[in-house]
């Protein structure tokens, strides 16, 4: 169907209209220098408008599971693809859920410098991460929703877009003030992700829907983090990041610490 390439885009552009609004008093702060740049920049803070997107995608996806309607809705778009692309299939969504936050550090290397040091950067792409696994395996395990291939049970949500998203969350994050269109090209990449994950037959279009809400979440909550949990102040140089992990079906802890 053709309205599933630009399902998820807007969300993309919207947010980053959303950076520009929320970052533009932080921007005459920023320097060439990466770590003076993270000295200078202000905590960050959360505030109501960015969960808006992430919690509109997450209640889609909610719905598509409990409700009717949007049942119907999952199993329309899933027969259209099926009936246009029945032997479709590929094994590139597994690495393109990863390209938006590899290409930040690809950036940094070609000297291009985002909002923070590649010190910064590495530790809130992990945290990014471990928070969107800690969520979404466990919900697959409570949920028990089937996959469309009928493969197992562990459809909801999807937790390669969630990665995906949280990736495009973050590169928009580090180089909103460089070009919005580098954020709206690492947002296409994770829709594309998340809409191969559907022409692969293994996620329904509410587990798509939910998974970028929680890859969107995740890289928020992990800026956020970064800032709250920071142990010695930004100007000393005993410093403690604590982030969360889930593998092995066990949670965990991680904690870098630098001295």
């Amino acid at each position: 169907m053709k309205f599933l390439i630009f399902f998820l885009l807007p969300f993309a552009i919207s947010a980053q209209n959303d950076s520009l609004l929320t970052s533009a008093k932080d921007s005459a702060a920023i320097t060439t220098n990466a770590t003076v740049r993270d000295s200078l920049q202000a905590p960050f803070k959360l505030k109501a408008r960015q969960f808006i997107i992430p919690g509109a995608l997450i209640t889609y996806g909610v719905l598509a599971t409990e409700t009717k309607w949007f049942k119907k809705v999952n199993f329309d778009t899933r027969n259209e693809i099926m009936e246009d692309h029945p032997t479709f299939r590929t094994t590139i969504d597994n690495y393109t859920q990863f390209l938006p936050g590899a290409a930040v550090f690809a950036l940094q290397a070609f000297g291009i410098k985002g909002e923070s040091s590649i010190k910064k950067e590495l530790i809130v792409y992990a945290m990014s991460i471990g928070i969107s696994t800690a969520i979404v395996i466990p919900t697959k395990r409570l949920t028990r929703q089937e996959r469309p291939d009928g493969s197992n049970n562990q459809s909801f949500p999807s937790g390669h877009t969630a990665i995906a998203f949280a990736s495009a969350e973050f590169l928009r994050r580090e180089y909103w003030n460089v070009s919005p269109w580098i954020g709206v090209a690492g947002y296409a990449v994770a829709t594309g992700t998340g809409i191969l994950r559907m022409y692969n037959n293994k996620h329904w279009l509410g587990d798509v829907a939910a998974g970028a809400g929680v890859g969107i979440l995740s890289t928020t909550l992990s800026y956020w983090l970064y800032d709250k949990i920071h142990i010695g102040g930004k100007n000393k140089k005993n410093q403690a990041f604590i982030f969360p992990g889930y593998s092995n079906k066990q949670f965990s802890i991680g904690l870098v610490k630098q001295f």
